[in-house]
């Protein structure tokens, strides 16, 4: 093949253009491993609207915030080794200059949550693309903030051993009285022990800041007994925290119960 071409093509000619393939091969491979791809899905029966927030020295992508409507999906890109959170708000209302309130979840009244978390309770999916020492992800869902809508978080094409990490019942039908929270008298959200006592043993703080002494309560036993799958307590990472390695996961607000 190589002598055919030497003989039809210049020399010159012929280097510029295996110089052209390699170049459109070497761009083709950053283009496939430069990034992970977040597809974030609405299978509730009502309007969600996630909040994102970039870990400290990492960018917010979608500015933020955005609504999703009824069973409508959103493609969404972050960089390898990005790392943050993202959650669901829910019975928000927006001005035209994206400024308002949600029931649950709200960022500081903004539609756009750059800069803020969501106030608890909320049921929050952390997230770790991997660092400079290790190419692994990490990824939970977590119930440490309480809890407001069911949300799953699937790898997709990953390598062996990559689980699931969702918590796809509704805890706020279950949720003990002393941690509810309504809004219009309606069940919005679940409180965790933490958020509702302040105290040290629950909030694994003070002198409970330690796997050693910071053991699962009997609030958070309930929480892992209905959501397995997910981060019940500060400490909780023998069975809440996932390592993959995926070039895309699904994130689904109210996921299929398995």
């Amino acid at each position: 093949m190589h002598n055919i071409l030497s003989s039809l093509v210049p020399a010159s000619e012929m280097s510029l253009h295996f110089l052209c393939i390699f170049i459109i091969f070497f761009l083709a491979l950053i283009s496939l491993s430069d990034g992970i791809q977040l597809i974030i899905v609405n299978n509730c029966k009502q309007t969600i609207w996630p909040g994102i927030l970039g870990t400290a020295g990492y960018q917010t992508p979608k500015n933020g915030g955005f609504p999703l409507y009824i069973g409508e999906e959103v493609v969404m890109e972050v960089p390898e080794n990005w790392s943050g959170r993202l959650w669901g708000r829910q019975g928000c209302c927006f001005d035209d200059r994206g400024k308002g309130s949600c029931q649950t979840g709200d960022c500081a009244g903004l539609l756009h949550c750059t800069g803020f978390g969501g106030t608890p309770p909320a049921t929050i999916v952390e997230m770790t693309f991997g660092t400079f020492q290790n190419p692994l992800h990490y990824y939970d869902v977590s119930l440490v903030d309480g809890f407001n809508l069911p949300v799953s978080m699937k790898p997709i094409g990953g390598s062996i051993g990559c689980g699931v990490a969702a918590c796809e019942a509704d805890l706020n039908a279950c949720c003990p009285a002393n941690l509810v929270v309504k809004r219009n008298g309606k069940v919005v959200g679940c409180k965790s022990a933490c958020l509702a006592t302040k105290e040290p043993r629950y909030c694994c703080t003070g002198e409970f800041a330690s796997p050693g002494r910071c053991k699962p309560t009997v609030f958070a036993n309930l929480f892992k007994a209905i959501c397995p799958r997910a981060y019940s307590y500060a400490y909780d990472e023998s069975t809440g925290l996932n390592r993959c390695r995926a070039p895309r996961y699904v994130i689904t607000f109210c996921p299929p119960k398995v």
